[in-house]
């Protein structure tokens, strides 16, 4: 249960920072691209890199935080659905090059993201 309780609050606080992000790019005009998606999953994928690295370098992270940081905090805040819905409405107007724009961005960024996090603690 207490595991349980852990993921359930660092995806909660994650959910809601998400909503908050992608409502500002909303507010901000971004209609067309889905910039605060791409911005939530790419930092998304920087933070998972750099709380993995963080707990296997000499035990910084407890289990607990690890759990809730990652799977909770980040699985939360990242959204692969929204993504893919995004990508449907995208290719359902017509929008072919915001669909394959979103998607290079999308898996180029991601990756380097997690190995830019990664490295951020193995440099430190």
């Amino acid at each position: 249960m207490k595991t349980a309780l852990i993921v359930f609050a660092g995806s909660g606080i994650g959910g809601v920072l998400r909503y908050w992000v992608q409502k500002s790019f909303v507010d901000m005009g971004y209609v067309n691209f889905p910039t605060g998606t791409l911005i939530v999953n790419v930092a998304g994928c920087f933070l998972i890199g750099f709380f993995g690295a963080l707990a296997e370098k000499g035990n910084l992270l407890s289990a607990d935080w690890r759990l809730a940081l990652t799977t909770g905090f980040c699985g939360g805040f990242t959204t692969f659905s929204t993504f893919a819905n995004e990508n449907m409405n995208l290719l359902r107007n017509g929008d072919y090059v915001y669909f394959s724009t979103y998607i290079l961005l999308s898996i180029v960024l991601g990756i380097g993201a997690v190995i830019l996090g990664t490295t951020c603690i193995k440099l430190f």
